[in-house]
Order: C-alpha cells, then structure tokens, then sequence
C-alpha cells in the first residue's frame, strides 16, 4: 500500500488548523469539550454532505475534524450504521461511550498505582 504525499500534506495542514483551533476554543470557554465535539461534528457532518471535493474533504474531514475532535467520527460511525442497523447502532454508542469512560477511570488508576 502506497502514502499519497499530497493527501498526506492536505491532512497535515488541516490538522494543523484543528488543533490551532482547539487550543483557541480552549481560550474562550470552560466548555471545550462540549464545543469542539459538537462543532467538529457539525463540520465533518456538512463536508461530508456537501461535494467538497476529495482535497477538501481530507482538509476538513480527516485533518481539521480528526485534530480538533475524534467525537465527530464517532457520530459518523454511528450515523453510518443507524442507516441500515438502529439497534446496531445504538449498542455501538452506548458501548463505546462506557467503554471510553470506563478505559479514562482505568487509565487514571493505573497512574496512580505507579
């Protein structure tokens, strides 16, 4: 499997906006999960419902959206399957979301066993 150095350079550039972005959120509200998960969301959400263009999908969906935020891939993913298998879905966001939050309270247990 070959590495596209332009799509590689297009996701690179957009992750560098996201996490500009992020940081500038961070700034401004105390509420910055909440907003770049939403936000990131409506973003990879409108890009991919729009006909950006490959390009502008790998700047805004993967590179912006995947530096500002990995929850609005976890709502594509969900909406993905919601389309064709709803009770699939819905396992889907319950067990990750407990998944996440149960592997957060591991992690933070086994640093303070060390």
């Amino acid at each position: 499997m070959s590495v596209d150095v332009a799509s590689v350079a297009l996701v690179a550039a957009g992750g560098a906006i996201g996490a500009a972005a992020r940081y500038v959120v961070g700034r401004f509200t105390r509420r910055t999960v909440f907003v770049v998960n939403v936000s990131g969301s409506l973003i990879l959400g409108v890009t991919l419902s729009a006909a950006v263009g490959d390009s502008a999908a790998l700047v805004l969906g993967v590179g912006l959206c995947g530096s500002f935020t990995t929850f609005s891939s976890f709502a594509l993913e969900t909406v993905t399957r919601a389309e064709e298998r709803p009770l699939e879905a819905a396992g889907y966001a319950v067990g990750t979301l407990a998944a996440a939050v149960g592997a957060f309270l591991l992690g933070g247990y086994l640093a303070g066993a060390l």
